[in-house]
């Protein structure tokens, strides 16, 4: 890690220390809601079949916690870190970081399609991994680096996302509209080597422990079936 990342690295702690328990006082989380009801399955939904791997990207936060849920999903192959929205020139931490680039933190998701539907990531990514009510900000982070966002790689992965967001805002499945973006994916950059797998080597970092740990022991308790460890 280079100072400079380093630096930004400890800004992310020294921002959690101080502002978890405004954050705790001020912001909902469903992930977060054991007694919350389990969202509906998508109505519309690609079916399982064989064939190629496929990917999505979704981000909602800190990608550590994007990518430490995704990781512990059947049929999920890889989960990685990484930046979406902006150019290519500005796919950096240091730059990231500033909420100046158009980029997002997120989280590029390659699944066995067989194993494992979009419509299934989809509710994985509203229920425990994100609060998707909160536009630019998760927990101590905020920015729009952090917004709730799906970027979709084809036309039908845009009809099933804004149709699940469609049905879960008539459901009133949360207590305030979804304001989670639903953008065309123009490129995915993986981010440095660092953040790759951040939450499962250093599961002892307090920011890890309050902010991404539960989020994977929600999704053991919501989705048995698509649990691994």
């Amino acid at each position: 890690m280079n100072p400079e990342s380093k630096n930004s690295f400890f800004r992310k702690l020294t921002v959690f220390a101080a502002t978890a328990a405004l954050t705790a006082t001020l912001t909902w989380s469903r992930a977060h809601a054991a007694d919350a009801a389990p969202l509906p399955d998508p109505a519309v939904d690609a079916p399982r079949s064989a064939g190629a791997d496929q990917t999505a990207v979704f981000s909602g936060g800190c990608f550590w916690g994007i990518q430490a849920v995704f990781g512990h999903v059947q049929g999920v192959k890889t989960a990685t870190s990484g930046y979406s929205g902006g150019p290519a020139a500005a796919a950096q931490y240091e730059l990231v970081s500033s909420g100046e680039t158009g980029h997002a933190e997120s989280v590029e998701v390659t699944y066995d399609p067989s194993r494992i539907s979009y419509g299934q990531l989809l509710k994985i990514f509203f229920s425990v991994a994100h609060d998707p009510t909160q536009r630019n900000r998760q927990g101590p982070d905020f920015g729009s680096q952090y917004r709730s966002a799906i970027f979709y790689g084809n036309e039908q992965q845009k009809h099933i996302a804004e149709a699940y967001i469609a049905q879960l805002q008539q459901a009133k499945s949360f207590p305030r509209p979804i304001v989670t973006e639903v953008s065309p994916l123009k490129a995915f950059y993986r981010a440095e080597q660092y953040h790759q797998n951040y939450a499962t080597l250093h599961p002892d970092n307090p920011y890890i422990a309050a902010n991404d740990a539960p989020k994977v022991e929600h999704l053991r308790q919501q989705f048995p079936d698509l649990y691994r460890k």
